[in-house]
């Protein structure tokens, strides 16, 4: 295993649990610990961040690329990521089975569809 994929695998692993624990912790009530989730949650995803930065500094590449298209990747797949979490919440929270069943497949669909986008089609 390279240097930088046991680096990235480290901070990954880290980082991801971090934020999944923070989530978990902000959003079931039983745990009443709202604000330490958030804090714990903004680590981890601090942590993700900084291991894309790191990744892309051992891979000799500039930090990130800011132009139209990045932005616009970006964009699509935070909008992919929230209609598949209001599918997720109209089936688990609001109790709306069908309607919400159909929102969150229309979720996958739009972050399927960032594969094409991301590496295009050959």
């Amino acid at each position: 295993m390279k240097k930088k994929d046991f680096v990235t695998l480290i901070m990954s692993t880290f980082g991801g649990i971090l934020f999944a624990l923070g989530m978990c912790m902000a959003l079931i009530p039983e745990w009443n610990a709202m604000a330490q989730g958030i804090v714990t949650g903004v680590i981890g995803a601090a942590v993700l961040l900084a291991m894309v930065l790191v990744r892309r500094k051992m891979d000799g590449k500039p930090a990130i690329v800011f132009n139209g298209k990045t932005i616009g990747t970006t964009l699509f797949g935070i909008f992919g990521a929230i209609v598949f979490g209001v599918g997720m919440c109209m089936t688990m929270i609001w109790n709306i089975m069908i309607p919400g069943i159909v929102v969150g497949i229309a979720g996958i669909v739009l972050l399927l569809s960032l594969i094409p986008v991301i590496k295009g089609l050959k």
